[in-house]
C-alpha cells in the first residue's frame, strides 16, 4: 500500500521544485524579446521629424489624467510602494468581476508572455503559434528547447485552431493573439472554446489581448472565470498609450499563475506606471474615444489604399499588413529614405509590410511617401540605403548581441 505524503513533505517538495525552476531560468539567462527590439533590431536612430509607424505604439501617449497621476506620485519613487500595485489589481479585478488572486501585475505583457512559455513548454512540449504572428513567444520557446510550430492563418486571417491542434498533439502552449499582431484580425470566441475543449491534457492556451480594446471582439476573460486552462495577457502599452511606462497583467487561475511565477520571480512595479494605469482604468471615456480615433484614421487609410489599388489585410486593430508586391525590405528602405519608418516583414509574406496607424497627419505623410515609392519616383534598395545595425540584434534563441556603434 503506498505511503500517503504528508502536507509538510508536499509543501517542501513544491518549494524545491519552484526553487529548481527559478534557478534553471536564471541559469538560462533568458532575455525578454519585446516589440521595439523586433521592430528596430537592425535600424539606425530615427532622424528629426521622422514619421514613426513601425512598432504599434500609440502616438497619443498617456491620457491627461494618467500624466497628472505620474507627476503626483513621482516624489514617492524612492519607495517600492507595493500597496499601490495591490490597489491597481483590485481595481481591475472589480471592473472585470474577477477575484484579485486571479490577476498579477507586470511591467507590460512581454514578461508574462515569456514566463508562460518557459513554464509550459519543453523539449517534449511544443509551442504552437500563427504564421504570421507575434514572434516573441517563439524566441522564449527556443530557450526552453521546445519545438516551434507555425500554422498559417485561415482565409479570413483568423488562427486556424483545428490545424493548430492537428499540427501539435504534443503541444504545451497554444498562443493566440487576437487581434493578431501583425494582421490586426480576430479569432472568434467559439474557436478559442473549441481549442480549449480539444487540446492535449496538461497544455494551456495563452491568449494575448494586447490589442483587444481597438476592436469589437469578445474577451476570453469569461473562460478564466470558468477556471479553464488558459492565461490571458493584457497591457497598457497600446490603447492606453503607455508603452514607455510599462504596465500589464497576466490573468488566470492561481494554480497556473504560480507555475509561471517560478520563472518570473518578484520585482516591484514602476510606481509611475501603476499610478498612470490606475487613473486610466478609472477614465470611462478613454477607451471608447481612442478606439473611435484609431478606427476613423485606419478606415480613412484603407479607403485611400483601396482607391489607389493597393492590397491590404482588413484590420480591427492599430496595425495592418500591406502588400507592396515587391520585396518588403526594399520598400521599407525606400520609405525610410522619405523619413517614414514602417514595420518589419514576416518571412511567410515576403512582400508585405506592417503599418502602424498613426495620427491623421502621419498617415497622410505615409500615403504621400508610399505613392512616391510605388510610382518609382523613389528607388532605394535595402543595401544602398544602409541598414547597418546600431541597436540590439536578436539571435534565434532570444539572446541579444551587444550594441554596436
Amino acid at each position: 500500500m503506498p505511503v500517503k505524503e504528508s502536507p509538510a513533505n508536499r509543501s517542501r517538495r513544491s518549494f524545491l521544485q519552484l526553487s529548481a525552476a527559478t534557478a534553471a531560468a536564471a541559469a538560462v539567462g533568458v532575455r525578454i524579446v519585446t516589440e521595439p527590439m523586433l521592430a528596430r533590431a537592425d535600424s539606425r536612430p530615427f532622424p528629426k521629424g521622422a514619421v514613426i509607424i513601425n512598432a504599434n505604439e500609440n502616438p497619443l501617449g498617456p491620457c491627461g489624467v494618467a500624466c497628472e497621476a505620474v507627476n503626483s506620485v513621482a516624489a514617492q519613487g524612492g519607495r517600492y510602494s507595493t500597496w499601490i500595485t495591490d490597489d491597481l489589481i483590485k481595481t481591475f479585478a472589480t471592473q472585470q468581476e474577477l477575484k484579485p488572486e486571479y490577476v498579477r501585475a507586470f511591467p507590460g505583457s512581454s514578461g508574462p508572455l515569456h514566463y508562460s512559455v518557459l513554464a509550459f513548454t519543453s523539449p517534449a512540449k511544443s509551442f504552437v503559434t500563427a504564421d504570421p504572428g507575434y514572434e516573441a513567444g517563439s524566441h522564449a520557446a527556443r530557450v526552453s528547447g521546445a519545438r516551434v510550430v507555425k500554422v498559417p492563418l485561415t482565409k479570413s486571417y483568423a488562427h486556424d485552431v483545428r490545424a493548430m491542434l492537428a499540427a501539435a498533439p504534443d503541444a504545451g502552449v497554444f498562443y493566440i493573439c487576437s487581434p493578431n499582431n501583425p494582421t490586426g484580425t480576430l479569432t472568434g470566441h467559439a474557436d478559442i472554446e473549441y481549442l480549449l475543449a480539444n487540446k492535449p491534457k496538461g497544455s494551456i492556451l495563452l491568449v494575448d489581448e494586447a490589442y483587444i480594446h481597438f476592436s469589437d471582439a469578445s474577451s476570453a476573460l469569461d473562460l478564466v472565470k470558468a477556471d479553464k486552462d488558459l492565461i490571458v495577457l493584457r497591457t497598457f502599452s497600446k490603447i492606453y498609450g503607455m508603452a514607455g511606462l510599462r504596465c500589464g497583467f497576466a490573468i488566470s487561475r492561481p494554480e497556473l499563475l504560480e507555475k509561471m511565477n517560478a520563472f518570473s520571480g518578484w520585482s516591484p512595479m514602476p510606481i509611475t506606471a501603476v499610478a498612470a494605469a490606475m487613473s486610466s482604468l478609472k477614465d470611462p471615456q478613454l477607451v471608447p474615444e481612442r478606439k473611435r480615433i484609431n478606427s476613423t484614421i485606419r478606415e480613412a487609410t484603407f479607403e485611400w489604399l483601396s482607391k489607389n489599388g493597393y492590397s491590404f489585410v482588413p484590420s480591427q486593430s492599430n496595425c495592418f499588413m500591406l502588400d507592396a508586391k515587391r520585396p518588403a525590405k526594399e520598400v521599407i528602405a525606400a520609405m525610410a529614405s522619405q523619413n517614414v519608418y514602417i514595420g518589419r516583414p514576416w518571412p511567410v509574406w515576403p512582400t508585405h509590410v506592417r503599418i502602424t496607424v498613426g495620427t491623421k497627419s502621419e498617415m497622410e505623410s505615409f500615403q504621400e511617401a508610399f505613392q512616391r515609392v510605388m510610382s518609382g519616383a523613389v528607388g532605394v534598395s535595402a543595401a544602398s540605403h544602409g541598414t547597418a545595425p546600431r541597436s540590439a540584434t536578436l539571435n534565434l534563441d532570444g539572446t541579444v548581441l551587444p550594441i554596436r556603434s
